[in-house]
């Protein structure tokens, strides 16, 4: 069981299957949505998702002919997008409550990736905050 919600706690769902295949998007559709380098999605069966809280918050927006992204209208939080004939949900992986095992696999659309992101680049980590000011 796979459970998700957003920033505020407002919208959740659940869905009773495990991920598909998880993917970093880099389309310029996902890269303004999220105001970040891309996207990290994965695709569920639609008849094993279910809301469980908050779907009257929930606005769409038609991103794409045919595809809708759904986010809270409280909190501004992307948490899924579907596409019109599809039997599948795309979930936004970081609105996934449910710790996994499952890693990415793939990027996708790297031809539109931000200029300023490299995936192969090392850097350095900090497990909290940011590096002190030099």
């Amino acid at each position: 069981m796979l459970t998700g919600s957003c920033l505020c706690g407002g919208v959740a769902y659940e869905v009773d299957a495990t991920p598909g295949t998880i993917m970093h998007c880099h389309c310029q559709t996902c890269r303004k949505t999220h105001g970040s380098a891309f996207s990290t999605v994965t695709n569920v069966p639609r008849d094993r998702f279910r809301w469980t809280k908050g779907e009257d918050l929930l606005r769409g927006f038609e991103s794409s002919p045919g595809k809708t992204r759904y986010f809270c209208s409280q909190c501004g939080s992307h948490i899924v997008a579907s596409r019109e004939g599809k039997n599948t949900v795309l979930l936004r992986m970081g609105c996934l409550d449910t710790p996994i095992t499952e890693r990415p696999e793939v990027h996708i659309w790297r031809s539109d990736a931000a200029d300023w992101y490299d995936p192969k680049a090392e850097l350095p980590e900090w497990a909290e905050g940011r590096p002190p000011r030099s």
